[in-house]
């Protein structure tokens, strides 16, 4: 969602904001902004694209301090007046805000019956006028900014530039944000990768911070001003290349970057000889996996979807309880949590609230969670300490392709690991590795030949309605693949467990109705059969999606085959397809493929 990205330096600062905010696109906005202090602050900010907002600046934006921002919109309608950054009553702060401010009605009325004319609808704005009437007590930034946030509840990464002042005062508090040391330069951003080009010397803020900043000093002190000496990680990381190169749109590239991205993920991390998982970052040793009563999984969207399939994975290799939960009502259920248990924090870019204050619940509640995170030095990652980083690079289209898949290959080779602690054998371990070693190449030789997905997508593209029904482990696969078309084409889809189908979403079709069914070669086949003739039977068309040379081919009205593969591992594959429709169907539709409306790659408010 929102982003943040400032500096401070010799070099001309609209420049630099410019090419942060565009290395920040890939979270979702709608609206973006910018402001350059040189003798004055001038704000240039337009609803649209970080290219809208060039479109309105002048030639020349002179001025080497600035703030920047792209708004995904929480409080007000999305409109120029809403977007950031925003200054105080008498043009003397301005700042840019990632966040909730919970308290802000009670904010704005006491600024409206001190005379402050507020000028947009955010909970944000209220900030910069307090911070300027603050500012008056002492002339003093920092303690300016910290008197506010004592007066503040919710959540913040926060920028302040000062007229009178060449400093940025930054302060986090549940939202990331991320100092970047230079030459004589600094610069701050939400996502540590959008500093690649300038620094890898960063310093991770963390809860109840706030950093005082000039072109050449970092000065650190918490909420209640104690001040700290700040501790510098050096990104190491190779985040890898996210242009288009010869691709029309991220997410086709991201589709066909899959088998190198699984390779990347299970690359060391598979033992032939044993039959065993390796996953390193755990540190758990067999004896310790042999005394787990239960394994939970925790993520939000593709994540959650992918935490089924491991909870699946887990269950049948180690024959212990699993389950998965969708992290933002696991807060709010008040979990029993037993610090004997597993707990797995599933995300791609590590800073999902929701996933992150999941993790700080079951920490209060003594418990432990490890991470399965794609952005290296992401606040999950950071708040877990350890778990398992799934490598996938940088992925930059809103709607996940390969790092969903990634998260199933991370978590398949933890259910191995436990898997063998317990009541796997090594011969079915190895079979597993066999068949994890096998997915890239499989799925290279799907996409080299598809199979009717276009005429799948002339089948789909002017339904109301789009079902999508699977058994087994192929259930959430069934979910991903409805998630996936309802996130970048917009057609209302239903995700359902195949059996689950006549009890409710049969009522649902009618002549015509298309239904993807996904079912490989695996023990619920034949229940999955008898699932499309109950929806056939009822004029519903099926595409099907199935392992090449199958019978049950004959059953579809168009069929998609796959390359036969291990029945655990089925979810690589028969995700790929509808990854394609889903593609696909937004591009027939005239959808922005890569930007989908209302979405957010970075989720970072509950």
């Amino acid at each position: 969602m929102c982003g943040i990205f400032a500096y401070l330096g010799p070099r001309q600062a609209s420049t630099v904001l410019i090419n942060g905010l565009r290395r920040l696109e890939y979270r979702g906005y709608d609206s973006t902004g910018i402001a350059v202090k040189d003798g004055t602050i001038q704000l240039h900010k337009k609803v649209g694209k970080v290219g809208d907002l060039e479109t309105i600046l002048p030639t020349q934006v002179p001025g080497h301090i600035g703030i920047a921002h792209t708004r995904w919109a929480t409080h007000g309608i999305v409109n120029d007046s809403n977007a950031h950054p925003h200054q105080s009553v008498n043009g003397k702060v301005v700042i840019v805000h990632n966040g909730i401010i919970e308290n802000t009605r009670q904010l704005r009325t006491s600024l409206t019956v001190q005379g402050v004319e507020l000028q947009s609808d955010t909970d944000s704005e209220a900030l910069a006028h307090i911070i300027e009437r603050e500012l008056s007590v002492d002339n003093n930034p920092e303690k300016a900014v910290r008197r506010t946030l004592h007066l503040a509840r919710g959540t913040w990464g926060l920028c302040v530039l000062f007229l009178e002042h060449d400093v940025i005062v930054c302060a986090r508090n549940g939202s990331p944000l991320i100092i970047g040391q230079g030459d004589d330069e600094m610069f701050v951003s939400s996502d540590p990768h959008a500093l690649a080009p300038y620094t890898h010397r960063v310093v991770f803020l963390e809860d109840g911070e706030i950093a005082t900043l000039t072109s050449t000093s970092m000065k650190l002190s918490t909420l209640k001003g104690k001040d700290f000496n700040p501790s510098i990680t050096v990104l190491e990381e190779d985040w890898g290349e996210s242009e288009l190169g010869e691709y029309p749109h991220f997410m086709l590239k991201e589709i066909y970057e899959q088998p190198d991205a699984l390779r990347h993920c299970i690359s060391g991390r598979l033992d032939r000889v044993q039959g065993n998982g390796r996953l390193g970052g755990l540190e758990l040793e067999p004896r310790d996996l042999g005394k787990v009563p239960h394994v939970r999984l925790l993520g939000c969207g593709t994540a959650y979807n992918a935490a089924e399939i491991g909870q699946i994975m887990i269950e049948k290799l180690a024959r212990i309880p699993a389950v998965a939960h969708i992290s933002s009502e696991f807060r709010h259920n008040d979990p029993v949590i037993n610090p004997n248990a597993l707990h797995f924090a599933v995300t791609q870019s590590g800073e999902t609230a929701d996933t992150l204050s999941a993790v700080k619940e079951i920490h209060l509640k003594g418990g432990s969670v490890f991470g399965v995170v794609n952005v290296v030095g992401s606040s999950i990652a950071r708040e877990c300490g350890k778990g398992v980083y799934i490598h996938s690079g940088p992925e930059q289209a809103v709607a996940s392709t390969k790092a969903f898949s990634n998260m199933v290959a991370a978590l398949s080779v933890f259910a191995l690991q436990i898997g063998r602690s317990r009541s796997t054998s090594k011969e079915r371990g190895k079979q597993l590795i066999n068949g994890l070693q096998e997915i890239p190449h499989l799925i290279e030789e799907y996409l080299e030949n598809q199979g009717p997905i276009l005429e799948a997508v002339e089948m789909i593209k002017d339904a109301k309605c789009v079902l999508f029904l699977g058994r087994g482990i192929s259930a959430p696969v069934a979910k991903e693949g409805a998630l996936k078309l309802m996130e970048i084409a917009y057609i209302p889809c239903l995700a359902y467990p195949a059996g689950e189908m006549k009890h409710g979403p049969i009522a649902l079709l009618e002549e015509g109705s298309p239904v993807i069914f996904i079912a490989p070669n695996d023990h619920v086949k034949m229940k999955t059969i008898s699932a499309i003739h109950e929806c056939k039977a009822r004029g519903a068309r099926v595409i099907l999606i199935h392992e090449k040379g199958d019978d049950i081919a004959n059953e579809a009205d168009i069929s998609i085959p796959i390359p036969p593969v291990h029945s655990l591992l089925s979810p690589l594959l028969t995700v790929i397809p509808m990854q394609l429709i889903a593609y696909h169907t937004a591009l027939a539709l005239g959808c922005n493929v890569d930007r989908p409306r209302n979405l957010a790659k970075s989720v970072t408010v509950e």
